[in-house]
């Protein structure tokens, strides 16, 4: 199991900030006027509100921001306040030096993903979560927001998926990795791809074609990702066109490939880009149960 970070207490120092694309400032407004709501003290980076073509900053703003989030003690969490393409020119030019001395919880999906992957490879784990717009557009009340605080400050989530008819019923241990799979296959081949071995592996997606995902399926069968994990979680692939061509639904085609493993698969995951996209430990050791009646994921 990769270094926890510490949980947060009320006046814990969050900072927003926006490492790949650009972002409208009410979103930042809105996530701050939340998280304060949480109890926290929350600022945003210098650059977070900027723009720079399609970016919210050039590679040396963007990474003066996440290195400056990175180094300073008092802060405890680091929001990324939306994905989009950009994180992949800072992963090569971040120091950890600092933050080692005090490390504290990344947070973010889609895009972020790659900055999961580069704090795993460091051996620490982060939190793949929903980011500033969904705590901006969505009520206090929302159920996801809220795992997310409780998660912050530190009570480990349990989550109990319905039964999906694609499912693999099993039982595994092991180190929850993942995210958006687009992004963990354009990983592969790097320093920063995840081991394989003694995984639970969770993807999603978003507007990727069904052909380009069986592609990308097939990269992890023919590099032998798939046969050496130990469970798969299926979340949600979203913003697509079925494509009847390749004789199956992108569900159908996954189940496929991954049958003949024997290992527990739950298909139809609350994660991803859509409302119900609950907070996962990237690199937390969780038990994934699946029955008959549903799929139980347990931090331990």
């Amino acid at each position: 199991m990769l270094q926890f970070p510490p949980f947060l207490h009320t006046e814990d120092k969050v900072t927003i900030i926006s490492p790949a694309g650009k972002i409208d400032n009410n979103f930042l407004k809105g996530a701050k006027k939340a998280l304060e709501s949480w109890g926290l003290k929350a600022v945003t980076g210098k650059y977070a509100a900027g723009e720079h073509g399609r970016f919210s900053g050039t590679v040396k703003q963007r990474t003066a921001d996440l290195q400056s989030a990175m180094n300073d003690k008092q802060i405890k969490a680091i929001l990324c306040s939306r994905g989009g393409y950009g994180a992949i020119h800072l992963i090569d030019k971040l120091d950890f030096t600092k933050f080692s001395e005090h490390p504290k919880w990344l947070l973010g999906y889609s895009d972020v993903t790659l900055l999961h992957e580069l704090f795993q490879y460091k051996g620490y784990a982060s939190i793949h979560s929903l980011m500033a717009r969904h705590l901006a557009v969505e009520p206090p009340t929302d159920p996801c927001s809220l795992l997310l605080k409780s998660l912050l400050f530190g009570e480990l989530p349990s989550y109990q998926s319905p039964e999906h008819k694609l499912n693999i019923e099993g039982n595994a241990k092991g180190i929850l990795r993942g995210g958006n799979l687009s992004v963990l296959y354009g990983l592969r081949g790097t320093p920063y791809d995840f081991p394989a071995e003694d995984t639970i592996l969770f993807i999603e997606d978003i507007g990727e074609r069904p052909y380009h995902i069986d592609r990308m399926m097939n990269n992890l069968k023919l590099g032998g990702i798939l046969e050496k994990i130990s469970g798969l979680i299926v979340g949600q692939f979203t913003e697509y066109e079925e494509d009847s061509s390749i004789g199956k639904k992108v569900y159908e085609m996954i189940a496929e490939m991954v049958n003949p493993y024997g290992y527990p698969v739950c298909f139809d995951f609350p994660v991803g880009h859509v409302v119900s996209n609950v907070p996962l430990i990237c690199g937390g050791e969780v038990t994934l149960t699946v029955e008959n009646k549903g799929a139980k994921v347990k931090f331990e």
